[in-house]
């Protein structure tokens, strides 16, 4: 969440970085509730040395024969006051700990103004897009080879899935792998298989919980199917000291991801951009507060270098203040080009999100041969998106025959197959 003694030293700068994401001052309310919970535990911490105090006059008094009624009566007062005083602690307590929870992480100071993703600042391009006549988009091309059935899909669990058959799912098999070996033997990255079922606690500490529920899918058993394996991979460290030596900490996951995508009604409807269930190479790092920066940038070239290696031009953009998600102090958004859409689509998203996820968390570290410990940085981003990815080969390397040139780097992982076609 957010630093409350940063708040209490400079409650308009905490307004201005709110100010910046179109939220109204939230400073002094934030405050009147730390003022009233501090001062309900000073009356209570009051009253409880009060009664310990009062337990020894008794004592005394019954030792020198002194009447102790006056005491006894005042120890049976505190002694229904005490969970009163304590009720109201917890209650103004857990009222300011879910208005924190609830706003958004500040922008960085070069994160530039805007409203919404119209305002965001691109910083660089690679690759040409293709002059492709006629060029189809991914579910014209997929279900013409009979390769991808949404009709299907849909008649076994709805809207917004694909079922994917032959050529069509070894590839998207093929870029998983391709994506983890590039992630774990080129970027240092290390390869973790989490678990697909978090409690809430762990989407508290990355941020989804609690202002994001509806997008999440909730089990009987109260666990959460993960929206993405920044959940798990982030959370390796939750309630952690690290020795600040062993940072920065770089994990790597290839899972399935999944998401209500509560209003989202009428967009992407056609084809496998925008689907409840998805597969995604997820990049994670922990870092001491120092590195942070350095790290966002190395970990958007390693999502970058994905794309190149592929040969899929894309562009780079620095998302606009009105833009951002709610745990990124700054985020670039990596889009490949989609010839049959004929524009720049989402690909990757990589954020440094600052303290602000390993205060939810309790994650610190401690530097060699010190005491004090500090909180830690986190990031996270895609490596990429797989389904986005195979949506980007289908469409950039179609022929005009309907096939499916496979790019050289995947051919190690297609038995080397070059062509996918009816």
């Amino acid at each position: 969440m957010h630093d409350l003694r940063a708040i209490r030293d400079n409650p308009e700068a905490f307004d201005r970085g709110l100010a910046r994401r179109g939220l109204e001052p939230m400073s002094g309310t934030v405050l009147d509730l730390d003022s009233r919970r501090r001062a309900a535990q000073t009356r209570m911490q009051e009253m409880q040395a009060r009664r310990n105090e009062a337990a020894k006059e008794i004592g005394l008094a019954k030792k020198e024969g002194r009447d102790a009624q006056p005491i006894l009566d005042e120890m049976a007062q505190l002694k229904e006051r005490l969970p009163q005083a304590e009720e109201e602690e917890r209650r103004i307590g857990a009222e300011l700990d879910d208005l924190l929870a609830r706003l958004p992480n500040l922008p960085a100071d070069d994160v530039p103004e805007g409203k919404d993703e119209h305002d965001n600042v691109e910083v660089r391009r690679w690759g040409e897009p293709k002059a492709i006549a006629d060029a189809k988009q991914h579910f014209e091309l997929g279900e013409a080879l009979k390769l991808m059935d949404f009709d299907a899909a849909a008649r076994m669990s709805g809207a917004r899935f694909t079922v994917l058959k032959g050529g069509l799912a070894r590839l998207e098999r093929a870029l998983a792998q391709f994506m983890l070996d590039l992630h774990t033997t080129e970027h240092g990255y290390t390869e973790v298989a989490p678990p697909l079922m978090v409690r809430d606690t762990a989407l508290f500490g990355t941020g989804q919980l609690p202002k994001f529920e509806e997008d999440l899918f909730r089990t009987n058993t109260d666990h959460f199917l993960i929206p993405t394996s920044e959940v798990p991979l982030t959370n390796l460290v939750a309630d952690q000291i690290l020795d600040q030596e062993t940072l920065p900490q770089r994990y790597t996951a290839l899972t399935p991801c999944f998401r209500a995508e509560a209003g989202s009604a009428g967009k992407d409807t056609r084809g496998m951009i925008r689907q409840h269930q998805f597969w995604k190479v997820e990049m994670v790092s922990i870092t001491a507060p120092e590195q942070s920066e350095a790290e966002h940038q190395r970990m958007t070239r390693c999502a970058e270098t994905v794309l190149e290696k592929l040969g899929l031009p894309y562009r780079t953009i620095v998302l606009c203040t009105g833009d951002m998600g709610f745990s990124a102090r700054k985020t670039y958004d990596v889009e490949v080009w989609l010839p049959g859409q004929g524009m720049y689509r989402e690909i990757s998203s990589c954020s440094n999100c600052g303290d602000f996820q390993a205060r939810r968390m309790k994650a610190r570290c401690r530097p060699k041969g010190e005491k004090q410990t500090q909180f830690v940085h986190t990031l996270n981003g895609s490596g990429v998106a797989v389904g986005r990815c195979l949506i980007a080969v289908v469409e950039n390397y179609q022929q005009p025959d309907g096939s499916i040139l496979v790019p050289d780097a995947l051919r190690p992982y297609m038995g080397g197959l070059e062509r996918i076609a009816a």
